[in-house]
């Protein structure tokens, strides 16, 4: 059964984020709200989690997950940032970025593809952010796109028709945009737009 959950958008009630907290801690998967849209995900850490969100989504078992994380602490532990590069997310996050960098060690392997790299966000939502210092692991996230459908779903009322039983957890804080990240490659010296989104890019042009 799906637990539905009405947070306060700018400034989320804490016994609420603690009551997701402990579906997410305790292996739950969720849709949740992000800067740019509603979010599929579960804690880093729940590897049944992403393969229920990989059968749910229909989605190939290589699929790049992202993962979102607290702070920029944290994605010096999941990724290797030069000087140049922390520059660059100091800058932009927390934002409508992702940023795909070299994944280190701690990365579990079963999210890497082929190629030993790894996407990387930290939201500029209030829910979002309280949940990952709540949860106190990161999340893996995937965007809400839905076999079946075109485009992402960003309605509230739509999400919990179509995912009712299908997820532990939904957070609703409204209707969202239908415009995901942009998703900018930092692993060369010099920095490629992979996916035009929420956010300015002339700063990588």
């Amino acid at each position: 059964m799906t637990l539905f959950l009405e947070i306060h958008p700018t400034d989320p009630q804490p016994r609420l984020i603690q009551q997701a907290a402990g579906i997410i801690k305790g292996g739950g998967i969720m849709v949740f709200p992000t800067d740019t849209t509603y979010g599929l995900g579960c804690a880093l850490d729940n590897r049944k989690g992403m393969e229920r969100i990989i059968r749910l989504k229909q989605l190939p078992p290589n699929h790049q997950f992202s993962i979102l994380c607290p702070d920029l602490a944290n994605i010096s532990r999941y990724a290797r940032v030069g000087n140049q590069t922390y520059r660059i997310l100091r800058k932009f996050l927390p934002g409508p970025y992702t940023f795909v960098l070299e994944a280190t060690r701690d990365v579990p392997k079963n999210i890497l593809p082929k190629r030993k790299t790894i996407g990387l966000r930290i939201p500029d939502h209030p829910i979002c952010l309280h949940l990952l210092q709540a949860v106190d692991v990161p999340l893996v996230s995937t965007s809400l796109r839905l076999p079946g459908h075109e485009g992402i779903l960003y309605h509230p009322d739509d999400i919990k028709e179509l995912l009712k039983d299908k997820v532990d957890l939904m957070v609703s804080s409204g209707v969202l945009p239908e415009v995901p990240s942009t998703v900018v490659d930092l692993t060369e010296s010099v920095p490629q737009i992979l996916r035009k989104g929420a956010g300015p890019v002339e700063a990588f042009l």
